[in-house]
């Protein structure tokens, strides 16, 4: 489903309220603790209800920060308890900060520290009792595919990766069958009878050419029943995060839901959205920015800043601002260069600075300018935008949005170094501009700390 123009899937919400219901539970545990005594225990949680719904939203936003709601993050057990750890330490550092500013929110250390190992043992229980429900096919969505070629083939890879199960695929008459011939079904019955027999949720039309092949008839009484149709293409889009640039084309790009992100009002609440969160950056991260300037000029005695020439909104070109990682004739030829891995360019200060990401921290000065977003697509330069839209068609509709210091992209594909990595990279960017809302910035902006903590792909 769809909150706020995001799709997340039904069991992640489940997930997230059975955090909430634990996290409540653990606090009427804490204070029944602190006064051994379950009655008055309840009565004080009842009395400070306010109170522990800051301990809640807390930790929430922490396992939101920590990729604790997807289920790539919490695969491995070992790893799960270690960012459980990290999400609770964060929340007591959030709490931390709000008890300081607001002294009557405290909550007594004695009923705090037993109500936090309450809630990190039912959270991590919470998760591993997700991971084997949501493993049992009787509590994935079924769906039915509606052909059997190319892209009924990759509706299938996805299934077997989880999140969906795949109960059959129905072939078109004259197309190539290309997936497993056990999970073929015959279509000599109309379709609603197909799906009510198979208990299918959304059924999904993968044919790569539709013209005089598709049910419309039977389609439409399936979706006046209320079963999902979905297209391949806003099927992928839904399970991958990103636009697939095989649907790319210009009748999809103006007809397509989305695509609204440069509207007045978006505009005021991105730009709102951009001076707060860069201003509280600025001053939260300034004892950090203040010892990593030192640290770069120590290094070589070189300049601390490095400017260099990026592409910006509508193909306009600024200058943006990070600390030197590189050492000072890193490109003295003057030919513009991808970032290697193990790059020998970089310093030893430069090397920490980009996997903490404490190098980006100057770009806030690019945000507060206006030529940058906090969340966006990530700035190129316009030697190599210039060749990549040469390279990947529709590449240059990334710069129809600000730039970003963080980003769609930047949180679910490692750093891009070639090619293929920016075609990969830009079906996250374009799904971003397609899907934009403040709640999208908002998660986005949550994940960027695992990615901070967690480095994958720095270069």
């Amino acid at each position: 489903m769809r909150v706020f123009r995001v799709h997340i899937a039904m069991s992640v919400l489940l997930l997230g309220l059975a955090d909430i219901v634990i996290l409540y539970l653990s606090m009427v545990a804490g204070y029944a603790v602190s006064f051994v005594d379950i009655s008055l225990g309840l009565a004080t949680f009842k009395a400070n209800i306010d109170i522990a719904t800051y301990y809640v939203v807390a930790i929430v936003l922490a396992l939101l920060m920590m990729g604790l709601y997807q289920r790539q993050f919490i695969a491995d057990v070992k790893i799960t308890f270690l960012r459980m750890l990290a999400s609770f330490a964060s929340a007591v550092f959030l709490l931390s900060i709000v008890f300081y500013i607001f002294p009557e929110t405290r909550i007594w250390m004695s009923a705090l520290l037993p109500a936090l190992i309450v809630g990190l043992t039912g959270d991590f229980l919470a998760r591993i009792i997700f991971l084997r429900i949501t493993g049992i096919d009787a509590f994935k969505r079924r769906v039915l595919v509606f052909g059997a070629g190319r892209q009924a083939k990759e509706v299938a890879a996805m299934a077997r990766q989880g999140g969906f199960l795949c109960v059959g695929f129905l072939p078109v008459e004259g197309t190539e069958v290309l997936v497993d011939e056990d999970l073929v079904l015959p279509y000599e019955q109309p379709l609603m009878e197909i799906v009510r027999g198979a208990g299918v949720d959304e059924v999904v039309v993968a044919l790569q050419e539709r013209r005089g092949r598709i049910p419309s008839e039977d389609l439409l009484v399936c979706r006046m029943e209320g079963v999902v149709i979905s297209d391949f293409w806003t099927f992928i889009e839904r399970q991958k995060g990103q636009v697939e640039l095989d649907a790319l084309n210009p009748s999809w790009m103006i007809f397509s839901e989305g695509f609204s992100s440069r509207s007045g009002m978006q505009r005021v609440a991105k730009r709102a959205f951009d001076i707060v969160a860069s201003t509280l950056l600025l001053l939260f991260s300034l004892p950090v920015t203040l010892v990593a300037a030192l640290a770069v000029y120590l290094q070589d005695r070189g300049p601390v800043f490095y400017r260099q020439e990026r592409v910006g909104l509508y193909g306009n070109t600024f200058f943006l601002f990070k600390f030197r990682s590189m050492r000072t004739d890193a490109e003295k030829d003057g030919v513009a260069r991808w970032a290697a891995a193990n790059d020998s360019r970089v310093t030893r200060i430069g090397e920490f600075l980009r996997m903490t990401r404490i190098d980006e921290i100057p770009q806030i000065i690019n945000v507060l300018r206006g030529e940058m977003s906090f969340i966006g697509p990530r700035p190129e330069r316009p030697i190599i935008v210039s060749e990549l839209i040469e390279e990947i068609p529709y590449y240059g509709y990334r710069d129809t949005m600000k730039p970003g210091i963080t980003g769609w992209a930047q949180i679910n594909f490692p750093y891009g170094a070639s090619v293929e990595d920016a075609k990969q990279k830009l079906k996250y960017d374009l799904y971003y501009i397609k899907n934009y809302s403040l709640m999208l910035d908002c998660l986005i902006l949550l994940q960027t700390v695992r990615v901070v903590l967690w480095p994958q792909g720095v270069r």
